[in-house]
């Protein structure tokens, strides 16, 4: 069983930064590919980035590609998303997830295991 558990989310404004943490629980072989989803009010749930889990290879949705970077802390258990040069249109409840694949997936029906949510609000 895999658990993940948010933390990070909170208002900021326009071109500001903000880093969301996840702590991620259970066997690494059940969550080799972390990754982070947003759904906006009244959007569809959409692809941000992901990491590999052994080595930090990323991928990351073209809109946030040149301002977020996610990482990851294999001795505690954490994926980050720092998020800089933040815009009105990053606001979204922020998911943290994991995917048993072996490879990079921007399906969100490839993640087994999904964290609790957290709200980003960026406005002024």
């Amino acid at each position: 069983q895999v658990q993940l558990v948010q933390s990070g989310g909170e208002l900021v404004q326009p071109g500001g930064s903000l880093r969301l943490s996840c702590l991620v629980s259970g066997r690494t072989a059940n969550r080799l590919i972390g990754a982070w989803f947003r759904q906006a009010l009244g959007k569809e749930r959409e692809f941000v980035a992901s990491i590999s889990w052994f080595n930090a290879n990323t991928d990351y949705a073209d809109s946030v590609k040149s301002r977020f970077t996610i990482s990851r802390d294999y001795a505690n258990n954490m994926i980050y998303l720092q998020m800089n040069s933040l815009k009105p249109e990053d606001t979204a409840l922020y998911y943290c997830a994991s995917s048993q694949l072996i490879r990079f997936s921007r399906l969100e029906s490839d993640y087994n295991y999904w964290g609790q949510g957290t709200q980003v609000t960026v406005s002024s």
